[in-house]
């Protein structure tokens, strides 16, 4: 994979219909994948394994983790309903 976990916020990468994005405090992963017992699905899990496999590593080689990191939600501009 091209995405070097939690180096940034501009790597994004998708495998099959599984959206994977970078950012500093986390990694996003959305959408869905099958996993077929074909060439494709064993494709499909060899990325994910060496994804995962280097997301560990990075996490691992942190001196200190929090236990727990604050996200901040998204910011939603209150816009007047046109309706009312």
């Amino acid at each position: 994979m091209s995405i070097s976990p939690f180096a940034n916020e501009s790597q994004s990468e998708t495998i099959g219909g599984l959206t994977i994005e970078n950012h500093v405090d986390r990694i996003a992963i959305y959408g869905d994948i099958d996993i077929t017992k074909d060439m494709v699905g064993r494709a499909h899990a060899r990325k994910l394994r060496l994804f995962f496999d280097e997301v560990i590593r990075v996490l691992e080689s942190e001196a200190k983790l929090p236990d727990v990191i604050q996200t901040e939600p998204p910011v939603v501009d209150d816009v007047p309903n046109p309706f009312a």
